[in-house]
């Protein structure tokens, strides 16, 4: 059966891809009110402040909680507390809006964990990778949309109405959730659990020097596009070049699935390091979509095949709080590199920082290419469904 023909996974989908929407809704939305209202550099950065202390600070708090209640009363309180913690900002007041971002931004750390735990105990170990791989397709397009549609709804009809369709966004996903089944915490992983300790301490490291290259690197595409490629609208079809390569990984992560993972995670990190240089050696629009389609291509991959294989390693009961820690490096590895791409580029140069977070990023390729262990990202067969192959041959 393919995942489109499990009726809990067709309602978890649908109620996770609109929350999301509704939150990149936010973006630029929140920022742009901000700095209307207090006219304030700082106070509209301050707005991502907001967003990233909760994260850092609770998020392993939070995986534990995870694993400790059901994970979809847990996943429908937290859009029920988003909802209301966003209707907030109506108040209007820099204050109010800090503490909304806050709590929005605490509501998000305790519903991504336990929906990550969940989407196994759904599809089942067969349908995670098809399951992972059309959640990163979802992500990748309300990336693309979401942001510049948020900041196109504030222009013209003014931030009560954003904030009105997130706070919809939300309650629309309570109830998508709310038509799903109950299920129980297991304590059986999906293959032997030998290897999981050694491959979250190999992965977690790997995965935060890669997101922090990438956000430094992200940081650093407008200023280059504005400089190398022309304006504003040449920034904006790389940015759909590289939305288009992220969709094209997601479809590609699921035909790797017989892969080693060390194999597939330091092919897919030199490529996309590859994808890095040849982007910020462009001089002409092609060139620089090329590079951003594989990058996005397979980025991708690197994204969602860790994801994969701990989703199947590690025991259920324990996936809220690893992937709680995991969230946690991510956040940490944005912020990081959100901050030291600008600062090298002007430093030395934008070109040096750029090429050296794409060779950080090969270096990561290297070493995890031994120090990953042996494990493969597809799930091993059970006896019953061996027998019932045999049966039908």
């Amino acid at each position: 059966m393919s995942i489109w023909g499990m009726r809990d996974f067709r309602f978890l989908w649908s109620g996770r891809a609109v929350s999301l929407l509704g939150s990149w809704l936010l973006v630029v939305a929140v920022p742009a009110h901000m700095y209307a209202v207090t006219g304030s550099v700082f106070a509209t950065g301050a707005t991502l402040a907001a967003e990233y202390l909760p994260v850092l600070v609770l998020s392993p708090i939070a995986g534990v909680l995870v694993d400790r209640w059901d994970r979809r009363q847990v996943m429908i309180a937290a859009d029920l507390f988003r909802a209301t913690a966003v209707a907030a900002m109506l108040i209007g007041t820099p204050t109010a809006i800090y503490l909304a971002v806050v709590a929005e931004s605490v509501g998000a750390l305790v519903f991504r964990p336990a929906a990550q735990a969940h989407v196994p105990a759904v599809v089942g170990p067969d349908r995670l990778a098809a399951a992972n791989s059309w959640n990163a397709t979802t992500d990748g397009v309300v990336r693309l949309v979401g942001p510049p549609l948020g900041g196109v709804l504030f222009a013209w009809a003014g931030f009560e109405m954003v904030i009105a369709l997130d706070v919809a966004s939300y309650l629309i996903s309570a109830a998508a959730i709310a038509f799903t089944a109950s299920r129980p915490i297991t304590r059986t992983p999906s293959q032997s659990t030998t290897k999981t300790p050694q491959l979250v301490r190999r992965l977690l490291p790997l995965t935060g020097v890669f997101l922090a290259a990438n956000a430094a690197l992200s940081a650093l595409l407008v200023p280059y596009g504005m400089t190398n490629l022309g304006d504003s609208a040449q920034v904006g079809t790389v940015l759909s070049a590289l939305g288009i390569g992220f969709l094209g990984g997601a479809v590609l992560v699921r035909w790797l699935d017989r892969i080693q993972l060390r194999t597939v995670l330091a092919t897919a990190q030199l490529a996309t390091a590859g994808g890095f240089v040849l982007l910020f050696s462009a001089n002409d629009l092609t060139s620089a979509m090329v590079a951003a389609a594989v990058i996005g291509m397979f980025g991708s991959v690197t994204v969602v095949a860790p994801q994969t294989a701990v989703q199947r390693t590690v025991e259920n009961n324990r996936l809220g709080r690893i992937s709680a820690i995991f969230l946690t490096v991510e956040a940490a590895a944005t912020l990081t590199g959100a901050i030291a791409g600008p600062w090298l580029a002007e430093s030395v140069s934008l070109h040096f920082a750029a090429m050296t977070a794409a060779a950080i990023t090969a270096a990561s390729a290297l070493v995890g290419a031994v120090t990953v262990p042996r494990v493969m990202l597809a799930a091993k067969r059970s006896n019953e469904q061996a027998d019932g192959h045999a049966r039908t041959r």
